[in-house]
């Protein structure tokens, strides 16, 4: 027997909504929230889940992805009172099964659901694909997962794939993951950096040149698109192609065929296209600074990447041990463990420059801490944890967002510490207490921290700031390691 859930505080309306569904000899449950309804997917698998879109504790397309993840994912029909097109969009983007617009009459409700029950079935008596080798990619998030279905549909299929987001949200390696798992596995990965290259030599780079072609062709050049013949043409922002090449790569993909510079007679290429960009090509349509009908060709598939502050604390702590273990096998040391500060630290920062940024933080920790078996929050870059203790003082206390201190461990004896005269300091001081030591070196590390920060390293601006002398001052920036620009 199917399971049909309705999340919507309408009483009344999921009143009527029983009365319908149990006359269809279905499964019938209802709750009034999200965390109800996020909690009952938790506990048990739903086939269809009827989501209205305002509720009390927040907007129901913003739990789509989540949802769609839960055990059995379940087909999510939206109800709204709304007749929202930009709220259509964004549900039919994630990926929901219909959209239904309140009051809507019994006849179009059981069609609805009768159709996305049949197609559910259908999906599910299905031949099981075989499964795709995700061993690069890290991420359990309910984004991350909706990503890994979009790549599947793209590695099984051959057509167009463009992928979106922010720099640093890894493009190539998702577009490197589809080719791998691709019937054209076994053909090249050829990489087009179209930021890189100058709109002289795009040309002659993608589709080659004759020797003598121009100044500077000592001999015959194989371009990209040709290497990339029974494989995979990758794109890299595709949104820096010069306006005047992109006529020319226009003909390529629809023909498949283009003629080297200086040649007489065209050449063909069986390439399977991936193009990345993290700009708006919509938008660049608008300006005219990019051709809508090669953004028509870029693709079939539209494949998002989240960025790292999306995805997650499960998700930065997945990729911040997997990287800590192979810059240790890289360097030839023993596997370092990660303090709980640490990873509080990393999971309280914003990530602008997302997997690519956090990438290089850990290298920067992982070259601080020596020969040190652990790494700390004081290895980790002193503009993040000036950035995640600014963000944690300016929440005024908030536990969620306070700065983690090195020995962040259970408060002690149940209670929180927190002296009068170190407003700032109590996170540090919940659980078991750290030596005065060991207290007196973290806060002073802090304050010299911010001491740099906000006098942007003038030693004559700090040295009145603290009221320190100049030898003390310049012992202190030997002690810590700090230096200044």
């Amino acid at each position: 027997m199917a399971c049909i859930l309705v999340i919507d505080d309408d009483v009344d309306f999921c009143d009527t909504m029983a009365s319908l569904i149990r006359r269809m000899e279905y499964d019938f449950h209802a709750v009034h929230t999200l965390r109800e309804g996020l909690a009952f997917l938790g506990e048990r698998a739903v086939d269809v889940v009827f989501l209205d879109v305002r509720l009390p504790d927040g907007n129901g397309l913003d739990a789509i992805p989540r949802i769609r993840a839960s055990e059995g994912g379940p087909e999510v029909i939206i109800l709204t009172g709304l007749g929202d097109p930009d709220g259509a969009e964004l549900a039919i983007a994630a990926g929901v099964w219909d959209y239904l617009v309140k009051p809507f009459s019994v006849k179009q409700t059981r069609l609805s659901l009768d159709r996305a029950l049949r197609y559910r079935m259908e999906k599910q008596q299905a031949r099981k694909p075989d499964p795709l080798d995700l061993s690069a990619v890290v991420g359990e998030s309910s984004a991350m997962k909706a990503c890994y279905t979009l790549l599947a549909q793209a590695a099984r299929s051959d057509s167009r794939v463009l992928i979106t987001g922010e720099t640093g949200t890894g493009k190539e390696l998702f577009a490197r993951t589809i080719h791998e798992n691709s019937a054209r596995a076994k053909g090249e990965f050829v990489v087009v950096d179209c930021a890189s290259i100058t709109e002289t030599l795009l040309e002659s780079t993608l589709f080659g040149h004759r020797k003598g072609a121009f100044t500077g062709a000592d001999s015959d050049r194989i371009g990209l698109v040709k290497l990339a013949d029974g494989g995979t043409l990758f794109l890299d922002e595709v949104g820096d192609m010069p306006l005047s090449i992109q006529k020319s790569f226009l003909r390529v993909l629809q023909e498949k065929r283009f003629r080297p510079v200086g040649e007489t007679r065209e050449l063909t290429s069986d390439f399977r296209l991936i193009a990345a960009t993290n700009r708006n090509l919509q938008e660049m349509v608008e300006k005219g600074t990019f051709r809508q009908d090669l953004l028509f060709r870029l693709w079939t598939i539209s494949l998002k990447l989240p960025a790292l502050r999306e995805r997650g604390a499960e998700d930065i702590r997945a990729l911040a041990r997997r990287h800590i273990r192979k810059l240790s096998m890289q360097h030839g040391s023993a596997a370092r463990e990660l303090a709980p500060d640490f990873l509080e630290v990393l999971c309280a920062y914003p990530w602008p420059g997302n997997v690519r940024e956090l990438f290089n933080v850990l290298e920067v920790a992982f070259i601080a801490s020596g020969e040190n078996k652990t790494l700390y929050a004081m290895d980790l870059p002193r503009e993040v944890r000036i950035r995640v203790m600014r963000a944690a003082l300016a929440e005024g206390g908030n536990p969620e967002a306070r700065l983690p201190q090195p020995h962040g461990l259970a408060p002690l004896n149940g209670e929180l510490v927190r002296p009068a005269a170190l407003p700032a300091t109590g996170p540090m001081l919940e659980g078991d207490l750290p030596t005065l030591k060991d207290f007196k070196a973290t806060m002073e590390a802090l304050y010299l921290d911010t001491l740099i920060e906000r006098t942007e390293g003038s030693p004559q601006d700090m040295m009145l700031i603290s009221g320190l002398s100049k030898s003390h001052f310049y012992a202190l920036l030997k002690k810590y390691g700090r230096s200044l620009k």
